[in-house]
């Protein structure tokens, strides 16, 4: 464990760790938005197809807005009554629809043509009793 840091007496000991690990986590989505901003938005889409940046708006929109979740329960708000709810749920409904969509285009396409040729071909054809025997056998 490592040294303990000098403790605020604003809040108790117990939780210290708990507020370490999340300032840690606070640095570290610090870090990622200033790399993500660092780049203009319209040269980042360019490199992007438009499913692409589907993806990146929506976990933009979700990360904000799960960053103002966060911001309202150290405000002593109730986020679950408040339409920031409404908004992380809204959005996940489209990430959830984009994600279908990926799923589809990931899925093998089925060809029709060679899957008939296939059973064709596999299937074992009997033949009619009539015509397994010679015409000199019949008389």
């Amino acid at each position: 464990m490592a040294a303990p840091e000098t403790l605020n007496e604003d809040y108790p000991t117990e939780i210290h760790e708990c507020l370490v690990g999340f300032e840690e986590s606070l640095k570290s989505a610090d870090g990622t938005l200033r790399n993500l901003m660092s780049v203009p938005r319209s040269e980042l889409l360019q490199k992007l197809d438009p499913l692409e940046q589907a993806k990146l708006d929506l976990a933009s929109a979700y990360a904000l807005n799960s960053m103002f979740w966060i911001y309202l329960i150290t405000q002593g708000i109730n986020p679950k009554e408040h339409a920031v709810k409404q908004e992380l749920e809204r959005i996940r409904t489209y990430m959830n629809k984009v994600k279908e969509i990926t799923d589809r285009k990931k899925a093998s396409k089925l060809d029709k043509g060679a899957a008939s040729r296939i059973v064709r071909n596999a299937l074992w054809e009997a033949k009619p009793e009539g015509k397994s025997k010679t015409p000199s056998q019949s008389s």
